[in-house]
């Protein structure tokens, strides 16, 4: 994650708009260690436009009756080492699957049709068991027709608990994601190819977990966690605060050595950040986090301080404690990775959807899409040994890159970022040259794809076997 490090001027020209109405913290709740819960997947409606009832989205529940009502995906809460069951029952009129983005856990547990699991068809359930082996911020979606699942609303919230984390004044999740409604507020169509051979295509309405601008309260001059998560399937974010101060404490799953004041940071589709928030003193005060890329800056969501001064002290922030993820030997093989655009224009028939279209390659190989005749792999990696993936952008787009199972460090770029920190994706910049290092420690196929999903559709996704 790019962090540029201009300071947020007191003042600026941000926009103020109104604030949404609704105060309820998202739907959290965890399973016993290995007690199952029926994760539904379901069409529904929802009034996310806060003026109209959208129908034909889609979503999950916990239980049949689980809707909260809202459409927002619960929030999935697990423990770091303990096991954790879900037994998703498609209540689609089309099949799916559960990918569970970030967490590094056994291949047949990956959710990708086609290479780690059969569909999932309408009426039809599928168990997922795996053991968590990192807390933090992660998150859930579909990886068949992706683009309209996860555009109708499928994308959810994973937080992995970790005893040993310190208590907070209050924990608030935040799911970033737009739609793509019409002035009615139902559904248009999700892409326009000539977006997708550029920089994606963006939804018309913004939501923070399906509300425009919420406001939540939160108690007055304490320190709040913020679990943030841009689940969004085009739109890359420039996070700041607006009338308060924040660290920043974990990326993408994973606490920081040294926390750092939050100016402005890159948040792509894919990629997470955690916040410890210091509230303003006086009862009524708001802290706004805002997006600021992109012509029209706005508020994501805002915090509002509730009671007594609580006085807390952001320098008693410490580093949250670490996930055990394996580092790589520096001298480990280099593997180039060019993604490019491509002159093909075809793609193959999928019962998990196709665009028609392929814009876009990794070293000169468009993925077809998801059939049982998928192309050869980008790499045969052993088991135990250390590899360098050399990815070089060769577009004038940024590009999140998202590695299924595994944990990876940046060690080395041409432009400016932070180095040695593990994570799943990385949010390539236009040009940019970075080399990627990690342990092949988790066998089995591994997608590697852009997670502007009509770049993964459109071309740009392929897989690493480990064996």
């Amino acid at each position: 994650m790019p962090i540029d490090r201009r300071t947020l001027l007191k003042g600026s020209a941000l926009a103020a708009a109104a604030y949404g109405a609704g105060l309820v913290l998202p739907l959290a709740r965890r399973a016993a260690a290995g007690s199952p819960v029926d994760l539904v997947a379901h069409d529904g409606s929802a009034p996310i436009d806060g003026q109209h009832l959208t129908e034909r989205t889609m979503s999950y529940s916990l239980g049949e009756a689980g809707d909260t009502g809202d459409g927002l995906p619960p929030v999935l809460r697990m423990r770091k080492g303990e096991a954790f069951a879900a037994r998703l029952v498609n209540r689609l009129k089309e099949p799916t699957t559960v990918h569970w983005h970030g967490l590094r856990i056994e291949n047949a547990m990956d959710g990708v049709p086609e290479m780690t699991q059969p569909y999932v068809y309408p009426g039809d359930t599928f168990d997922y068991r795996f053991t968590p082996p990192d807390a933090g911020t992660f998150w859930y979606h579909p990886h068949c027709n992706t683009l309209e699942q996860m555009g109708r609303g499928m994308t959810g919230m994973i937080v992995v608990e970790n005893p040993l984390d310190p208590v907070f004044d209050a924990e608030i999740v935040l799911n970033l994601r737009d739609f793509r409604l019409g002035g009615d507020g139902q559904f248009i169509e999700q892409f326009k190819p000539r977006d997708a051979a550029r920089s994606g295509t963006y939804g018309t309405v913004r939501t923070t977990n399906w509300r425009r601008e919420p406001v939540y309260d939160a108690p007055a001059g304490g320190l709040v966690r913020l679990r943030i998560a841009a689940t969004d399937v085009t739109r890359i974010y420039r996070l700041g605060l607006e009338g308060g101060a924040a660290k920043v404490v974990a990326l993408d799953g994973n606490p920081l050595e040294a926390p750092f004041p939050l100016e402005f940071l890159d948040v792509g589709p894919g990629q997470r950040m955690e916040l410890v928030v210091r509230m303003p003193d006086g009862e009524g005060e708001t802290v706004r986090l805002v997006n600021v890329r992109g012509s029209t800056p706005w508020t994501v969501a805002a915090l509002r301080s509730t009671g007594a001064s609580r006085k807390g002290d952001l320098g008693d922030v410490k580093p949250l404690p670490a996930n055990e993820v394996p580092i790589a030997d520096p001298k480990a093989e280099i593997i180039p990775l060019d993604f490019t655009a491509t002159a093909e224009h075809g793609a193959r028939a999928s019962i998990c959807g196709s665009l028609g279209y392929t814009f876009w390659a990794i070293n000169r190989v468009a993925w077809p899409g998801d059939t049982p005749d998928r192309i050869a792999a980008l790499a045969d990696l052993k088991l135990g040994r250390s590899y360098i993936f050399r990815m070089a952008n060769r577009t004038p787009h940024a590009h999140p890159i998202h590695l299924h199972g595994l944990s990876f460090r940046a060690v080395a770029s041409n432009q400016p970022r932070l180095l040695g920190h593990p994570t799943d994706t990385i949010l390539l910049q236009p040009d940019e040259t970075a080399d990627l290092a990690f342990v092949a420690d988790n066998p089995g196929e591994w997608l590697l794809h852009c997670h502007i999903i009509e770049h993964q559709k459109a071309g740009m996704s392929s897989y690493v076997r480990i064996s």
